[in-house]
C-alpha cells in the first residue's frame, strides 16, 4: 500500500538513540554506506501519516490520522525498521516523559499536538517541549571580545584529565556579558585548546572565531537533554558564575545529564 509518512530517522546503539552515529551514516556513500547500515541499522520513528493509497489526509484530524497509524502497525502493514512514536493524553504520563533521565537514552522531550488538529505543511502547528537540565562546566573560550563576550564555550575534564568541549551558550544578554567579561583573563599557548577549531554547526565545515581564556571559572547553565557522547547538541543558556565550585568539581566529560 503506498503511504506518505512523517517521521524521524534514528540509530540505536548501546540502548540509546545516538545522533553521532546518524551523522556518520548520513555522510557515507557506496560501500561505506552499506557497511554502516549493517553495523548501525537505522529505524524510522513514525509520528504522522499524510497520504494513504493516493488519499490525501492533510485535512483529517490528528485523532483520525493517529488511529490509522496504529492500525497499520497492528495489521503488520508497517513493521521494523518502522516504529510508532508513543503518544498519550494523560498529563501525568507526559510529565514523566519530561524527566531528564530520559536524556540518558537520547530522548529530548515532547511534541504536543491537538487531537482535532489538521496536518499543516510548512507551518509549525504544534508545540515542542524539551526536557531541561541545569548543570556546570568550565568556561574555557568565548566568541567576541573577551571584555564583552557574545557566547561562551564550555568544557569538562575527562578521566584522562583532558578538557573536552561540551557546550556553547546562546548569545549572552547585556547584564550577563558585563558580569562575565569583567572576570575573564585571556590565555595563550598553554591553553589545552590551543590550535583547536570548533564547527559552526552540523553539516558545515565552517568554523567560528573564538578566543581562549584561562579555564578558571565555572558556569552554571541550563540545557536540554539532547546530549551526544557528553556534548550538548543545542546551545545552552547561561545562568550564572559559580564561585563556590572549582573547575575540578564539575561533572566529568562523559557524565549523563542530571
Amino acid at each position: 500500500m503506498p503511504l506518505v509518512l512523517d517521521g524521524e530517522l534514528v540509530v540505536v546503539h548501546d540502548g540509546r538513540l545516538t545522533f553521532d552515529d546518524l551523522q556518520r551514516r548520513a555522510r557515507r556513500r557506496g560501500h561505506g554506506a552499506r557497511q554502516a547500515a549493517a553495523d548501525r541499522p537505522a529505524h524510522l520513528i513514525v509520528f504522522d501519516i499524510i497520504d494513504r493509497a493516493g488519499e490525501p489526509l492533510l485535512d483529517q484530524s490528528y485523532r483520525f490520522r493517529r488511529s490509522l497509524l496504529e492500525g497499520l502497525l497492528t495489521d503488520g502493514v508497517l513493521a521494523p525498521p518502522f516504529a510508532l512514536c508513543p503518544a498519550t493524553t494523560d498529563r501525568s504520563v507526559a510529565e514523566a516523559w519530561l524527566d531528564p533521565a530520559w536524556g540518558a537514552v537520547g530522548m529530548e522531550g515532547l511534541v504536543v499536538k491537538g487531537l482535532a488538529q489538521t496536518y499543516q505543511p510548512g507551518r509549525r502547528g504544534w508545540l515542542k517541549i524539551r526536557a531541561r537540565v541545569t548543570t556546570e562546566a568550565v568556561l574555557a573560550a568565548v566568541t567576541g571580545p573577551v571584555t564583552h563576550p557574545s557566547t561562551l564555550l564550555l568544557g569538562r575534564y575527562d578521566q584522562d584529565g583532558r578538557l573536552r568541549h561540551v557546550a556553547r551558550t546562546a548569545p549572552l544578554a547585556r547584564t550577563a556579558w558585563q558580569v562575565v567579561g569583567a572576570r575573564l583573563t585571556p590565555d595563550g599557548l598553554e591553553h589545552p585548546w590551543h590550535g583547536r577549531h570548533f564547527s559552526a554547526g552540523w553539516g558545515t565545515h565552517e568554523v567560528f572565531d573564538h578566543r581562549l581564556v584561562v579555564p578558571e571559572l565555572v558556569v552554571e547553565f541550563a540545557g536540554d537533554s539532547a546530549v551526544d557522547a557528553g556534548v550538548f547538541r543545542h546551545p545552552v543558556r547561561f545562568e550564572r558564575l559559580r564561585d563556590d565550585v572549582a573547575p575540578d568539581q564539575v561533572p566529568a566529560a562523559d557524565a549523563p545529564p542530571r
